[in-house]
């Protein structure tokens, strides 16, 4: 999405950033808009009261975190997809019980609701954030958690978007799930965040809207209100006060992809006729709002929905129920389950791993199985009797399963055998760590395809913790080393004959598909609006072309070289996408 609006003047005292600020690039496409701030989130007056009731004032705590739970839901109720999984993921931690016992025991000390609540909130914020991995993501949901709550007991405005009656580039701190999911996209053109990682929720729900977005973008703070910027979320930048030619710039750029893409449909090829298939990245939601997607399927079904924030592991029944219902959905196209991603960086109340110092190098994915194996071939066990039952009325999906976080060609051999036991027939694996790209010769012949998860591949490559938006060039997908890991991977793949996906965010990136094409790869797997881009994108390059702009990244000094050598040789009308 990429639209632009008539430039205003801001004024004249208002703070001026430098003139080009660099985040992570979250959200595809641009936009030329004034700033609208976030309201700044409610704060404790200088002065506690006096606690009279301490019952009462427990009470009062518990009822604002059940109103905020409450709320959530009932959002959630209205959307799907990742939308209504992430809100009712928040809605959970309000209703934590070890949240509510903390501030209970803060209201025995003599805090007061607002100030028990703010206090119990903000030092399980602090945990997430040193807990890093996916748990440091889930701190901006616990502090807008904490927001509502406050706002609540204090009697104050709750927190929300800003309306200031024009189309705009939101600007916040942070952005919360359950005011992302209310973003307006004739509204809201951009989106600009001074913190967050490449897999935040922010990131997550931008996505699935189609609108362009920066994070974890280093002096966002100093944007001011009405001040004019021109986001660019495939590079990753925002220019402030840009020039009108750079404005007029951006307008005809969005009027071109937006006329380009809506002839874009079908199977992906490139311009000679090779196949690369284009599929979407999943996770709970409608399967029939997901099927109705122009899709060749779904590259990477997540499937820790049906497992975290729960007290019992999901039983094979429910699990063989969901699962059916989407390889129904799916009649005719490729549906790629990942078994359980969880462990130590996505903790499960009923699997727990032991304590670690480094979630991210610990007992997760496949690895978990070592620990808990019955969940594992509980899992197996219903995605076979789901392709089963989804069978029996007709023709059904083609399902895939492959497990996450593999290393070794031993491990990949393990799981391929649990898999085939339990009656799947086409069985793979995640390349998500160096070492198994490095030996993807000895690893293939043991699975029938590969997917490389370039957000895991490109932060362990690298060794920057992908949630860190101070580390935006080392996590650049564009990175020469991450390619180099890419190519071997892919070139082992078509001398043995077997697939290799990219389900990660590099996908996304018309561009960069291309590369990734020219490396070996197969098949795109992405959230649905960016697919037309890269379908475009590759019907205008042959095969050839593509390791000719692959060649040209491998060789470069950096992601910045490598960009700009792909985009100054590939076709006109895609760099200009």
């Amino acid at each position: 999405m990429e639209q632009t609006e008539p430039v205003p003047t801001p004024a004249a005292d208002a703070p001026r950033p430098a003139p080009v600020l660099r985040g992570i690039a979250a959200g595809p496409g641009g936009a030329v808009a004034p700033v609208a701030r976030m309201s700044a989130p409610p704060t404790l007056p200088e002065r506690e009261p006096e606690v009279a009731d301490p019952e009462a004032e427990a009470g009062a705590a518990r009822d604002a975190l059940e109103g905020v739970a409450a709320e959530l839901e009932g959002r959630a109720a209205d959307l799907g997809g990742d939308a209504a999984a992430v809100l009712k993921a928040q809605a959970l931690m309000a209703r934590d019980p070890e949240l509510r016992r903390q501030v209970e025991d803060g209201v025995r000390d003599g805090r007061a609701a607002a100030w028990a609540v703010w206090g119990a909130c903000s030092r399980y914020r602090d945990l997430l954030l040193a807990a890093g991995g996916y748990l440091a993501e889930r701190a901006a949901d616990l502090s807008d958690i904490r927001d509502r709550a406050v706002a609540a007991l204090l009697g104050l405005p709750m927190p929300g978007l800003p309306d200031p009656g024009h189309p705009h580039v939101l600007v916040a701190e942070d952005l919360a799930p359950a005011d992302t999911v209310r973003l307006d996209g004739d509204r809201v053109l951009a989106i600009v965040t001074r913190f967050g990682g490449p897999t935040s929720h922010t990131v997550i729900l931008a996505r699935s809207l189609g609108i362009p977005a920066v994070v974890g973008c280093a002096g966002a703070e100093d944007l001011a209100d009405g001040a004019v910027v021109a986001v660019d979320g495939d590079a990753g930048t925002v220019e402030a006060d840009p020039d009108p030619e750079a404005a007029e710039g951006v307008r005809r750029r969005a009027e071109r992809r937006r006329a380009l893409l809506r002839a874009s449909s079908g199977p992906g090829r490139t311009a000679d006729g090779v196949p690369v298939a284009l599929l979407l990245n999943a996770g709970e939601g409608d399967p029939g709002e997901a099927a109705a997607h122009d899709s060749e399927g779904i590259g990477l079904l997540r499937t820790e929905f049906l497992f975290l924030d729960r007290a019992e592991p999901p039983t094979v029944v429910e699990q063989t129920e969901v699962y059916t219902r989407l390889f129904r959905a799916f009649v005719g196209r490729v549906v790629t389950v990942r078994t359980l991603d969880a462990g130590s960086d996505k903790p499960l109340a009923f699997a727990a791993t032991g304590p670690e110092d480094n979630p991210a190098l610990g007992v997760r994915g496949f690895r978990a199985a070592r620990v808990h194996p019955g969940l594992l071939t509980d899992q197996l066990t219903a995605i076979a009797a789901a392709e089963r039952a989804a069978g029996t009325i007709g023709p059904a999906a083609r399902v895939r399963v492959m497990a996450p976080m593999v290393s070794t060609p031993a491990e990949a051999a393990e799981f391929a055998d649990l898999a085939r036991s339990a009656g799947i027939g086409e069985v793979g694996v995640m390349v998500e760590v160096p070492a198994a790209a490095l030996l993807a010769d000895r690893l293939l012949p043991r699975v029938d395809f590969v997917s490389v998860g370039t957000n895991d591949l490109a932060q362990y490559t690298m060794a920057a913790d992908r949630t860190l938006g101070a580390l935006p060039d080392l996590l650049d997908p564009w990175q020469p080393a991450l390619l180099s890991l890419v190519g071997s991977t892919g070139g082992a793949g078509e001398r043995l004959g077997r697939p290799v996906g990219v389900c990660g965010e590099a996908a996304a990136d018309p561009l960069l598909a291309l590369v990734l094409v020219g490396l070996g790869v197969t098949s795109l797997s992405a959230a649905p609006p960016a697919l037309p881009a890269v379908r475009y994108a590759l019907a205008r390059h042959t095969h050839a072309e593509c390791r000719e702009l692959a060649e040209l990244a491998l060789t470069a000094e950096g992601p910045e070289q490598a960009r700009e050598a792909v985009r100054g040789a590939a076709h006109p009308e895609v760099v200009g996408l």
